[in-house]
């Protein structure tokens, strides 16, 4: 017999899941994953070319992508603190707070997968941060425009998670789930200013994949909605806890 508390706090696993896969996926998006190099090259203040270079072209670039997965993630923190706290307000609703969450988030997955096509969400918004290249403020500072700009591009994943946020109506949880997604996305930009060279296959094979990616990305959009709607979350963390028993020890 399984501890209903126990529950309670191993259920945001799957949700932490969700999130990070989804950041990878934002990463791989197409109008995120092409930019790359040339944001690298320009926040270490090198040219493309030399991000193959030498040992201390690599450490300005690897310093200059910390600096920006730090700005990104302080914008994508106070996002989900946001959230969740906008869904605590709203705890007496949280039912149909969930369902409509649920059946925008499968919209937007019906999107990607190709079912239709919402006009929208295929332009680009995106707002500059001048010439700050070169230095770590400046990186920082261009990561937080990427993160409040570059959208709608990462606006129905990121809305995706948002939307658990809100259902969790816990502020430390909320944060968490944003803190997974700025992980997915992030990580990989420190992988690929470290290890630029060795990196550049990974890359061309997503690039010529362009298309199931972003099928993948609405399918898990779409799965995700679908199981707000059903409640499957609690059932999913159930069968963690029963598969995983080590899990228990979480939370």
């Amino acid at each position: 017999m399984i501890d209903a508390g126990l529950v309670l706090d191993v259920g945001l696993l799957p949700a932490m899941l969700v999130a990070a896969l989804a950041g990878l996926l934002s990463f791989m998006s197409p109008c995120v994953l092409p930019i790359v190099p040339p944001y690298l090259a320009y926040m270490g203040g090198v040219t493309v070319s030399e991000l193959d270079g030498g040992k201390e072209a690599r450490r300005k670039v690897f310093l200059a992508a910390l600096f920006f997965v730090l700005g990104l993630s302080v914008v994508f923190l106070t996002l989900g603190f946001a959230f969740s706290a906008i869904g605590r307000l709203f705890l007496q609703a949280q039912d149909v707070l969930l369902m409509v969450a649920g059946v925008t988030i499968m919209i937007f997955g019906a999107h990607f997968v190709g079912v239709f096509r919402i006009p929208f969400l295929d332009r680009d918004l995106r707002v500059e941060a001048g010439d700050q290249g070169g230095s770590e403020f400046g990186a920082f500072i261009l990561g937080l425009a990427f993160a409040f700009g570059w959208t709608p591009c990462l606006g129905p994943i990121l809305g995706a998670i948002l939307g658990l946020a809100a259902t969790e109506a816990d502020m430390a949880r909320g944060t968490v789930l944003l803190g997974m997604y700025a992980a997915g996305l992030g990580v990989p930009f420190l992988l690929v200013a470290a290890f630029f060279p060795r990196m550049k296959g990974a890359m061309n094979w997503m690039k010529r994949h362009m298309g199931r990616i972003e099928r993948t990305s609405g399918l898990l959009l779409w799965t995700v909605g679908l199981m707000m709607l059903t409640g499957q979350f609690t059932a999913f963390s159930f069968w963690l806890l029963e598969t995983f028993p080590f899990l228990a020890s979480v939370g």
